[in-house]
């Protein structure tokens, strides 16, 4: 007789703040099974590892596991590695050998207890969801797979027992005085190569006073409130990194994790002994006149500073031996360059009408906040692609996958500026920062996903202060594609995408497929996108992260010319080197041209610091942006449908769709009722196309010789003659 838990329990969060529940345990019999393909259906789907249900006061100290598994790294080296991990009372770490575990040179720590861990037989692979990255493990053997589950598991029950027993503020109220005497022991015999690993503890030190610093409702707090301990130990480690001459270092890791309510504090604890100097010269704080968010937030800020980033706990991409990042810059040279062309206030609309419209500058109404059970809606989806499961209107913000496509063109003036620009080189410098631009509004929008486009569904922008013409249609539904074409005097941008998405517990990837193409005059540039990945779908803070490499082809009737290949960093523990690209233009020999670096929710550099230059600073964000959905001023007027322009766009235009109107204007249950209803429609159409073998043609878009998806040609001319009010369209809505 087997004991699990039940469906109900196993789905309930582990609280450590909530009351124990009394832990539900449902007997059965383990049923032979009908036929070896349903085994190995099961086999081959992911397993979620049910939580903890209540305190349970025997739970047996587990024994220590080790040795070496296989981890899978996105950047810079895909591919399954050897690393040699250590699982001890429920944390697992692990490093490049078993040497260097033991001499503490950590490649990334993993709470097991506070992760959503999932299992697939078939394959022996184990993924571990964390808050910040996702863990993916594989072993070579099938007893070495189950022992490693069975280790897993039992580990993850016991921390997660001890962890609704022991809050984790509980460890900084302990006795200062041996606390004290403790870390002055560890000081004193450390040398300089347990340093890395004695950073990575001083970056969990700071984890929890963060985590303690939000307990108190006071706006600030003191170092009373900080305890003893902290302060301490803290004023130990600085002196330590002093030592050794890791200033850099540590300034950059302290102010991704202080509190911003105690900068006065850190200040005052620095200025106790010595002055912090970078070379000869002390550190210069420089602020541009336009604001540029907090010391961990921005690039620009600290441009005296060298900020070396720690390798300390990483995920899925793990740190080379020599793996610093400079990022300190001078834009004071760079004002042609990134001006943006946010457009006037008022323009003719090149419609026929010349009609003058005032574009809008907020959205009709504001968020409304309503509580979604996601995990209800997730659970069952582990490792599986999210575009075929429906999700509830709430989740939504009021713009559509077209829309999102438009959105990368906001910073069209950088291809103008490359139309303009003879060296190939420099041209390819500008069209790398064109691709890394079209990142940017994603940065405040992790709360929300687009509205899935209705096959057939088109999107319209024409824009006569940047000389765009942008259309967009849903050319197929099974796997979902979108495709889009732009064009001007200058060049012609057209893509298609198709994306897989996958849910993991905690976060979801979302990888796109399909390729962007850019002709500027005789010469074409194409690149792929990166992988993104949402972090805290169920609770916490959303935020999203994109990691990956973009190469940028360049090709005429002569060859290939040139070549730009821009990485984007996947953040490391805490949030270090977060949203960070560097990238290379090279020659046709492989000879390095240009260098580049930046933030893609930033700004791009071209050159090294400090003489670098802004080749590109992403627009400033509405001062009320939060309540608006996180939306740049550019997507709060995708959707706005002024009156000249109705009778000119076709009724598939995305702009005339009742749901994500209803939502635009804080009508929730309404947008909900009439989603339901144009799915409804759409499954009805579908139905009836394969009852008559008939296959969808796309009215704009064609199916080019390598399979993408190109503009046959005919909207603009149909929107002039005969006009889209004299043409049939299916009924979307």
């Amino acid at each position: 007789v087997n004991c699990k838990m039940s469906t109900e329990d196993q789905i309930a969060p582990l609280s450590p703040k909530t009351s124990p529940a009394t832990p539900t345990i449902t007997t059965f019999t383990q049923r032979k099974e009908s036929n070896s393909s349903s085994e190995d259906n099961r086999q081959d789907s992911w397993e979620l590892v049910e939580d903890l249900q209540g305190l349970t006061g025997n739970i047996q100290k587990p024994e220590k596991q080790e040795g070496l598994l296989l981890k899978k790294r996105k950047w810079p080296m895909k591919g399954w590695h050897k690393r040699y991990f250590l699982l001890e009372r429920g944390i697992l770490t692990y490093a490049k050998t078993g040497t260097d575990l033991k001499k503490g040179r950590l490649r990334g720590r993993i709470d097991v207890g506070l992760s959503v861990m999932a299992m697939k037989k078939k394959s022996m692979c184990i993924d571990l969801d964390t808050e910040d990255s996702i863990y993916h493990l594989k072993a070579k053997t099938r007893d070495l797979f189950e022992q490693w589950v069975t280790q897993l598991r039992h580990h993850r029950t016991f921390r997660q027992n001890e962890i609704t027993m022991e809050p984790p503020e509980r460890p900084l109220q302990s006795d200062p005085t041996a606390n004290r005497r403790e870390t002055l022991n560890t000081v004193t015999f450390l040398d300089l190569s347990e340093c890395e690993s004695a950073l990575l503890e001083l970056n969990l030190l700071l984890k929890n006073m963060e985590v303690l610093h939000r307990t108190f409702s006071a706006p600030a707090i003191n170092l009373l409130q900080v305890g003893l301990f902290a302060c301490v130990s803290l004023y130990l480690w600085i002196k330590y990194v002093f030592m050794f001459g890791l200033c850099n270092k540590f300034v950059y890791m302290l102010s991704c994790y202080w509190p911003k309510s105690t900068k006065p504090i850190m200040t005052q604890m620095f200025s106790t002994d010595q002055e912090v100097l970078v070379g000869s010269r002390p550190l210069r704080q420089q602020v541009s006149s336009e604001s540029r968010g907090s010391i961990p937030e921005s690039l620009s800020e600290f441009f005296d500073a060298k900020e070396y980033l720690l390798s300390g706990s990483s995920s899925e991409n793990e740190a080379s031996d020599d793996d610093s990042y400079v990022s300190d810059v001078s834009d004071s040279t760079s004002v042609e360059f990134c001006r943006n062309e946010n457009g006037v206030a008022k323009e003719i609309l090149s419609n026929g009408n010349n009609c003058a419209v005032t574009r809008r500058d907020h959205l009709p109404s504001t968020r409304m906040n309503e509580s979604v059970n996601l995990w209800s809606i997730l659970r069952s989806n582990i490792g599986k692609d999210l575009s075929k499961v429906a999700m509830p209107v709430q989740l939504n913000e009021p713009l559509n996958t077209l829309q999102r496509l438009c959105e990368e063109v906001e910073y069209c003036h950088l291809l103008d500026t490359a139309a303009n620009t003879h060296d190939p080189h420099m041209r390819m410098v500008y069209i790398a920062a064109f691709a890394v631009s079209s990142y940017a509004c994603s940065f405040t929008r992790a709360g929300g996903k687009p509205f899935n486009p209705i096959l057939g569904e088109t999107y319209e922008c024409l824009r006569p202060d940047t000389g765009i013409h942008f259309i967009a249609e849903q050319v197929s539904h099974h796997p979902p594609v979108s495709a889009c074409h732009c064009k001007s005097k200058n060049y012609t941008f057209w893509q298609d995408v198709r994306w897989k998405n996958k849910f993991w517990g905690k976060s979801m990837e979302i990888v796109p497929m399909g390729v962007t193409h850019l002709e500027l005059f005789a010469d074409r540039y194409e690149w792929s996108k990166v992988t993104s990945c949402i972090h805290n779908i169920l609770s916490g803070r959303r935020w999203i992260e994109h990691y990956g490499e973009i190469s940028v082809k360049h090709s005429t009737t002569m060859g290939d010319v040139s070549l730009c290949k821009v990485t984007f960093l996947k953040s490391r523990s805490g949030g270090l080197n977060a949203n960070e690209v560097e990238g290379m233009v090279t020659d046709s020999n492989g000879r390095v041209i240009h260098s580049l670096f930046g933030k893609w929710n930033e700004a791009l550099y071209l050159g090294k610091p400090p003489s670098a230059t802004c080749i590109w600073r992403a627009n400033p964000m509405p001062e009320d942006h939060e309540q608006y959905y996180g939306f740049t001023q550019f997507a709060i007027e995708l959707n706005e449908l002024e009156e000249g322009l109705k009778p000119l766009l076709p009724l598939t235009d995305t702009r005339f769709r009742p749901d994500q109107r209803l939502l635009e204007e804080g009508d929730i249950a309404g947008a909900e009722e009439q989603k339901e209803r144009i799915e409804v429609l759409q499954r009805e159409r579908r139905r009836v196309l394969q009852e008559n073998n008939i296959t969808h043609s796309p009215r704009f878009f064609k199916r080019a010789e390598d399979d993408s998806w190109v503009s046959n040609g005919t909207y603009w001319d149909l929107r002039k003659d005969p006009g889209f009010s004299k043409l049939e369209f299916p009924v979307l809505w």
